[in-house]
C-alpha cells in the first residue's frame, strides 16, 4: 500500500515545498546535533489515509537524544478527488514541533500548509511560534526581527493573531513568548503565494536552529534541580494548551483515527502530572472533564512519560470529549478567522 496524491497541479506544488522544507529542518537539525556530540539522525514513520488511497504522509523525528527531548516533522497530504461531496479537495501541511533536553534552549513549533477547496480556490496557513521554558530576551528578539524582516506589511497582524490562538485563558497567558500566525494569506497569484511561504518559512526554520546552536553553546553543561522542574512545568502547560485548546489538533483527531500518535507527537516526552491536575482549577465547567479524563490517561510515575501509548489513549479521551460535548469545541482557540476546513469536522 502506498500513498496516491491529488491530480491538482497547485497541490502538487504546494507539496514539493513542503517536503524540501521537511528535509531542510531535518537536516540543519541534525548538524545542530552532531555539533554537540549527538549522532542524531531524524528517522521516518509512514501513515496512510484509508490504506493511501486518500493519502497520507511521513514524519521525521527523534525521541531522548543528547540534544532533543522530542522532535517530529510530519508531512501530510490529503485528498478526496473521488468524492465528489467532500468540500475539501485537497491538504497539504508541515507541521512540526522541537522540544529540546535543556531548560535553556527554547522550543518552536512551526506549521505551514495549503489548503485547496472543491471549488478550486485554495489559501495557506503559516505559524512560527517560539516557546521557551525559559524566556531570554536575545532569543526572543533575534526570532522575532528575523520574521519581520521577511514578513512584510503582514507581520503585526500576524503578531496579533498569533497571541489571540495561543492564548491560554484560564492561565492569563500565552503559550510562548512570539506568535506569528497567518491565516488564508494572498498574494497576486499561487506561484506569488508560494514565494512568501518559502520565504517566511525558511527564514524561521534558519532562524531557529542557528539560535538553538548557538545557545546549546552559552548555556551552561550542569543543569540544576529547579532549571530541570521548570521545564518540567512549562512542557506540562504546553500540553494542556495542546491538548484542551489546539484547534488543529483536535480537527485532526475528530476527522480521522489513522496518525494519532502523530497528531499529538507535539506533546513533550514527560509531563508533570500533579501540575495537570492543578490547572483544572481555572477551565470552564464544559472543559473540566476533558481535563480529568488528560490526567486519568496519565502514569502516576514522577515525572510521567507520554508515550505512544500514552498519546493513543489521550487521542481517545479527546475524541470522546468532543464528541458527547460537541458544544464545548467553541471554547477552543481561534484566530480573527476560522478556516472552512475546520469550521466543522466533516473535511
Amino acid at each position: 500500500m502506498t500513498r496516491t496524491f491529488s491530480d491538482s497541479q497547485n497541490a502538487a506544488s504546494a507539496m514539493e515545498l513542503i517536503e524540501r522544507l521537511q528535509r531542510r529542518f531535518a537536516d540543519r537539525l541534525e548538524a545542530v546535533a552532531h555539533k554537540n556530540g549527538d549522532d542524531t539522525a531524524f528517522s521516518s514513520i509512514e501513515w496512510l489515509r484509508d490504506d493511501g488511497k486518500h493519502g497520507g504522509g511521513a514524519r521525521l523525528g527523534v525521541v531522548e537524544t543528547t540534544v532533543f527531548n522530542r522532535a517530529t516533522i510530519n508531512v501530510s497530504h490529503v485528498h478526496y478527488d473521488d468524492i465528489a461531496d467532500k468540500r475539501l479537495r485537497s491538504a497539504n501541511a508541515l507541521s512540526t514541533i522541537i522540544h529540546p533536553q535543556h531548560p535553556q534552549a527554547p522550543s518552536v513549533h512551526m506549521h505551514f500548509s495549503y489548503t485547496e477547496l472543491r471549488d478550486g480556490s485554495g489559501s495557506w496557513r503559516l505559524m512560527a511560534d517560539l516557546n521557551p521554558s525559559h524566556a531570554i530576551d536575545d532569543d526572543t528578539e533575534r526570532f522575532k526581527h528575523a520574521l519581520a524582516s521577511v514578513a512584510g506589511d503582514a507581520f503585526d497582524h500576524a503578531v496579533k493573531q498569533g497571541d489571540k490562538y495561543f492564548a491560554i485563558p484560564s492561565q492569563q497567558r500565552t503559550r510562548g513568548v512570539f506568535h506569528f500566525y497567518l491565516e488564508g494569506h494572498k498574494g497576486d497569484s499561487f506561484d506569488d503565494e508560494k514565494a512568501y511561504v518559502e520565504k517566511v518559512a525558511t527564514t524561521a526554520i534558519d532562524t531557529y536552529t542557528d539560535l538553538l546552536g548557538d545557545r546549546l553553546v552559552k548555556a551552561s553543561p550542569t543543569v540544576s534541580d529547579d532549571e530541570n522542574a521548570h521545564q518540567l512545568r512549562y512542557h506540562t502547560l504546553y500540553g494542556f494548551q495542546v491538548l484542551t485548546l489546539d484547534r488543529g489538533t483536535t480537527s485532526g483527531l475528530l476527522v480521522h483515527d489513522q496518525n494519532d500518535v502523530g497528531t499529538l507527537g507535539s506533546i513533550p516526552t514527560y509531563v508533570d502530572k500533579p501540575y495537570m491536575a492543578s490547572l483544572k482549577e481555572n477551565v470552564p465547567d464544559a472543559q473540566r472533564p476533558l481535563v480529568d479524563g488528560i490526567v486519568n490517561a496519565l502514569d502516576d510515575a514522577h515525572p510521567s512519560p507520554v508515550t505512544d501509548a500514552v498519546r493513543a489513549e489521550l487521542a481517545q479521551v479527546l475524541r470522546r470529549h468532543y464528541q458527547a460535548h460537541p458544544d464545548a469545541l467553541q471554547l477552543q482557540a481561534s484566530g480573527f478567522v476560522v478556516p472552512p476546513t475546520v469550521q466543522n469536522h466533516k473535511a
